[in-house]
């Protein structure tokens, strides 16, 4: 649980992490960052989000919550090789995007006397950079914590504050596979078919001639090409499922517009338009 006496430490102060020190610092909340950019730990003291900070790990000692901002092999790693700065009974967290290969790697080498309690915040942005940490995008966000067996209430409900403090919109609570297989089709999908839109033409006078709808649905294809082929690949067996399935239903698409068969078309775009309302409902 988090009160404001706890000691809170962010490992990672890039797009997410800066949001998630913003959003402590709004809240009356001391945080001390860790980062290997020494600009942008003097950016986040400037803008008063951390009280102190540094790129040396051992300024997590003490810490009451420790959450990784870190890539999820990253984070992985940097346990591994620092968790003895991390005090007896402290909380782990994290924000990566991919749960099952993360969890089972972090318990597996975590000292028992530290729980991590595995956390996704369902935001960011096509950037990245503390210079672009926003946590006022939390407001319109989702908030998925993934506890497994190993969990305690006071870690879980943890996590609830966590995102309680940051004002996310939406809490919910995944299991691992669930995670993975949601995500897989919500996040990293949506990211393919960007990506893969991208990369059919190569048109220079495209911008010249687009609309708002080719530039929703690309927004994301300016992506992180460090991160996001880590994702893709610690969560393969869902991504390559949904993909099959996106070719599978656009080839059946195909099919009718071949055919003619309009009565088949707007069946389609019906049951796809309730869908996509339910959206707006939130």
């Amino acid at each position: 649980m988090i009160s404001r006496a706890s000691k809170i430490t962010i490992i990672g102060l890039g797009l997410l992490g800066g949001s998630y020190a913003k959003g402590f610092f709004n809240a009356g909340y001391k945080v001390t960052g860790i980062d290997i950019n020494p600009d942008t730990i003097e950016y986040a003291k400037r803008m008063h989000w951390i009280t102190e900070g540094g790129s040396d790990p051992s300024l997590a000692e003490g810490s009451d919550i420790v959450i990784s901002a870190l890539y999820p092999m990253t984070f992985v790693n940097w346990i591994k090789e620092n968790q003895h700065y991390l005090k007896p009974g402290s909380i782990l967290s994290d924000v990566t995007g991919i749960k099952r290969k993360v969890i089972d790697e972090i318990n597996e080498v975590l000292n028992p006397e530290i729980e991590f309690i595995a956390c996704h915040p369902m935001a960011g942005r096509e950037y990245k950079g503390i210079a672009y940490a926003d946590c006022n995008q939390f407001e319109q966000a989702n908030f998925i914590i993934v506890p497994t067996e190993k969990n305690s209430e006071r870690a879980i409900q943890t996590a609830y504050d966590i995102a309680k403090v940051l004002k996310f919109r939406n809490i919910s609570e995944l299991t691992p596979d669930q995670h993975d297989n949601i995500i897989g089709f919500v996040s990293q999908l949506c990211h393919v078919i960007a990506i893969s839109l991208m990369n059919i033409s190569d048109n220079p006078k495209l911008v010249d001639y687009t609309g708002d709808s080719f530039r929703d649905l690309t927004r994301i294809a300016n992506i992180n090409e460090d991160l996001w082929p880590e994702l893709f690949i610690c969560n393969k067996d869902n991504l390559v499922k949904e993909v099959d399935d996106l070719v599978n239903q656009m080839n059946y698409l195909k099919q009718q517009i071949i055919d003619e068969n309009v009565d088949e078309m707007k069946r389609l775009m019906v049951q796809a338009t309730a869908r996509r309302k339910k959206f707006g409902k939130r």
